[in-house]
């Protein structure tokens, strides 16, 4: 019994000791496996943030470290000048100044409230928001950017004022920046357009030629401390900025004011609610020599709204005016030469006269014959001459611009070649011009075009084209048949003279036969010298041209004499045995009275051409009738004694009046190099009193040039002759209105037509 009991006490021993030894050691097993699962979670999660850290973020944090040391101020680009085809400045960036300081070199209030009070005066700021900048700890902190010459002076007056006054130096500091600046205003505003006040461009070829003009903007980089404070400037770095390009245009400063000024006179004599437009092409090589929206905006101040507009914004309501505001802005920064539609009307007539001829559909001799109206499908469409044309030739066709006739001949052509020139022309494309924003046409869809349709497209009607598409087909008419691609920019040089880029004339095909370009600019030439000021006859000069009036389709118009909408538009070429130069010019909704091209647009056209082409040196042919009354200017006849002064008017072939009772001369009308025609009267005055006289003009309407010029004389007034003087041309359009009370010797400038339908067609 004995020697069993002591091996059960050993095993119950063991078994005591196993039982007390296993939870712990479970214990600590589970506690290791823990503690090792969070030392390789905690390492796995260090090890994988770091790889995140290193390898996918390493280039950006690495940046963003940079950025944390370094300041990056941007210096303004000097933005590249922009030219006329003369290399005279349309637009440039003059120099202005940014005032800067470095709050952190103020040690006293004093000097914080001194320069902030200067410089709150000097810039027009409130003193609390510069003082505020005065607390900083940075080296560089901009207070006002593009100050101005008088300014800048005066912050430099301060800058020494703190320094010997308040010891306060290393606080102000001026660096250069720049200011766009457009040297003639509102000069060819739909071609050059604006920058914005950070130098971008935003309109015309300030925004599409942006990245030649706007340069490589320059940096200063400042090394900053742990608390993100500049460092002091031995840690400064300095990248200069590098000028933008030049940009020459082809735009002639001089062609472009003529055409402004006449455009601007045209919208007000006959109160054109919608602009007017006048594009002048080059056409041998498609270069736009002038481009005129009138009337324009002026580029220094372009946000600034004319008084009508400005006027009727604010009769809305508040909450309205904004939208206003911004789309009064969008209409006028509008190129409407580019980017808008508009019918054609007859001036299109050019176009499918070419079609039939090239086709051989027609000759000189062709006849067509009107009635006044011609019925297509079930439709009446109607002529401008009610009474009907009768029988004519195809040349008479296109000089009486008889809208029966364009029809047959139209007709002749067919629909589908009708199309395939509508679109060799150009007009069922984008010109191409380097220009932003240009439309498209308006036409019909191949397979939709009614025979109605078809009928009145042949004379311009019911569709819609752009300016510029309408002057570049008008250039291939004249030139050979050519279609060119307008262009605006002639080339583009770096700031040291280098071309960079150059522009050739890009001919897109050939859309007619020289042959078939000679017979037009022969028939076309014909009509303006048939019609003579009703279709831009121009004295001196073979002139080729087509009027045109419109009626915009679907419009209601509002504050105007008539009920229709019309658009009133000359286009033609000089000379039209060479054609050099094109000019489109068009008015939108002409409400003064009178409508019809050849009253609104064609007096426009005469006025440009009489001084552009003798501009552009065009080898004049005057008609001896056109020598009899060919303008002179007068010499100066003030200053001397009454005899000399009679002695020397007469010796330049003037009659002379002399009016008072003194012995010396103190005025003269005309003035000085004023326009009078050969044999005119001057009138020399003699006392201030002599010079209060007034004579009523008189209406010249319907009298020759001969008549004209013994009426003037017989009122103690002078003439000056434009249009169809010769081929017994008489006066419809005069610029100083019957009744009016001007001093003896006054110009009155008379338009002469040779046509036999009261002084105009369509």
């Amino acid at each position: 019994m004995a020697e069993n009991k002591t091996p059960e006490r050993k095993t119950s021993n063991q078994t005591k000791k196993r039982a007390q030894k296993g939870p712990n050691q479970r214990l600590r097993q589970r506690s290791a496996i823990i503690i090792m699962v969070i030392l390789v979670l905690g390492f796995g999660a260090t090890l994988l943030r770091l790889a995140m850290l290193t390898v996918f973020q390493g280039s950006e944090l690495q940046e963003r470290a940079v950025d944390q040391q370094l300041a990056d101020t941007t210096l303004t680009a000097k933005r590249g000048t922009i030219y006329d085809a003369n290399g005279n400045v349309l637009a440039e960036s003059a120099s202005v100044w940014q005032v800067v300081m470095a709050p952190i070199n103020f040690k006293t209030d004093e000097q914080r409230a001194a320069a902030a009070k200067g410089l709150s005066e000097i810039l027009g700021m409130e003193y609390d928001n510069v003082l505020e900048k005065t607390q900083g700890k940075s080296y560089y902190t901009v207070v006002k950017r593009k100050i101005e010459v008088e300014q800048r002076d005066k912050v430099l007056e301060l800058i020494n004022t703190l320094s010997e006054t308040y010891n306060c130096d290393g606080v102000i500091t001026l660096l250069d920046d720049y200011k766009r600046y457009y040297p003639h205003n509102d000069l060819a505003s739909c071609v050059i357009g604006f920058a914005g006040a950070d130098e971008q461009g935003l309109e015309g070829v300030e925004f599409e030629y942006d990245k030649y003009l706007a340069g490589t903007p320059g940096r200063i980089v400042t090394a900053q401390n742990a608390r993100g404070t500049d460092m002091p400037f031995s840690y400064e770095q300095n990248i200069d900025s590098k000028d933008g390009n030049n940009i020459y245009l082809t735009i002639d400063q001089n062609i472009q004011a003529i055409c402004e000024k006449y455009m601007a006179q045209g919208v007000t004599e006959h109160n054109v609610l919608n602009k007017g437009v006048c594009i002048a092409m080059d056409v041998n090589t498609g270069a736009i020599k002038a481009m005129v929206v009138s009337p324009g905006y002026d580029l220094n101040d372009p946000y600034k709204l004319s008084p009508e507009a400005q006027a009727e914004i604010d009769k809305l309501p508040e909450k309205e005016q904004s939208k206003a505001e911004g789309e009064a802005l969008s209409a006028m920064w509008r190129n409407k030469a580019v980017a808008d539609n508009y019918m054609p009307g007859s001036v299109f007539k050019m176009c499918t006269a070419s079609m039939a001829l090239e086709e051989g559909k027609v000759t000189d001799n062709s006849t067509f014959v009107c009635g006044g109206s011609m019925v297509v499908g079930d439709k009446t469409i109607h002529c401008h001459a009610l009474g009907g044309h009768g029988g004519q030739t195809f040349v008479q066709a296109i000089c009486n611009s008889c809208n029966p006739a364009f029809i047959q001949i139209g007709q002749l052509v067919g629909l589908n070649k009708f199309r395939d020139y509508y679109q060799g022309f150009g007009f069922s494309e984008k010109s191409g011009i380097d220009l932003p924003g240009e439309s498209d046409d308006s036409f019909w869809e191949e397979g939709a075009m009614s025979e109605v349709d078809f009928a009145v497209a042949s004379f311009g009607q019911n569709f819609g084209i752009t300016p510029i598409q309408m002057i570049t087909a008008c250039a291939a008419v004249s030139n050979g048949g050519y279609v060119l691609q307008p262009y605006v920019v002639s080339k583009i040089t770096d700031s040291k003279g280098n071309v960079v880029k150059s522009v050739e004339k890009n001919v897109k095909r050939q859309v007619i036969s020289k042959a078939t370009s000679d017979k037009m600019n022969e028939i076309l030439g014909y009509n303006t010298e048939q019609a003579g000021a009703t279709a831009g006859y121009v004295a001196g000069y073979k002139v080729a041209g087509k009027t045109g009036t419109s009626e915009k389709i679907g419009v209601v118009k509002k504050q105007s004499t008539f009920e229709e909408d019309y658009i009133a538009s000359f286009c033609g070429y000089a000379p039209a045995d060479d054609p050099q130069i094109a000019m489109l010019v068009f008015f939108d909704t002409p409400s003064g009275g009178a409508y019809y091209g050849s009253q609104v647009a064609s007096p426009v056209f005469i006025n440009i051409m009489t001084e552009v082409l003798p501009y552009l040196e065009i080898k004049t042919n005057y008609s001896e009738e056109d020598l009899k009354y060919l303008d002179t200017s007068a010499g100066d006849y003030t200053g001397i004694s009454t005899e000399e002064a009679v002695s020397k008017a007469e010796a330049d072939g003037f009659t002379v009046s002399v009016k008072g009772s003194g012995s010396k001369v103190i005025a003269q009308i005309p003035g000085v190099s004023s326009k009078v025609s050969a044999g005119g009267n001057i009138v020399l005055y003699t006392d201030e009193e002599s010079r209060q006289e007034t004579v009523t003009v008189p209406s010249f309407k319907d009298y020759t040039a001969a008549e004209a010029n013994s009426v003037a004389s017989q009122y103690d007034l002078n003439a000056s002759f434009t249009g169809a003087i010769s081929s017994g041309g008489k006066c419809v359009d005069q610029d100083i209105k019957e009744g009016t009370a001007v001093p003896p010797g006054t110009v009155i400038k008379l338009t002469f037509s040779a046509s036999s339908n009261g002084g105009f067609n369509d």
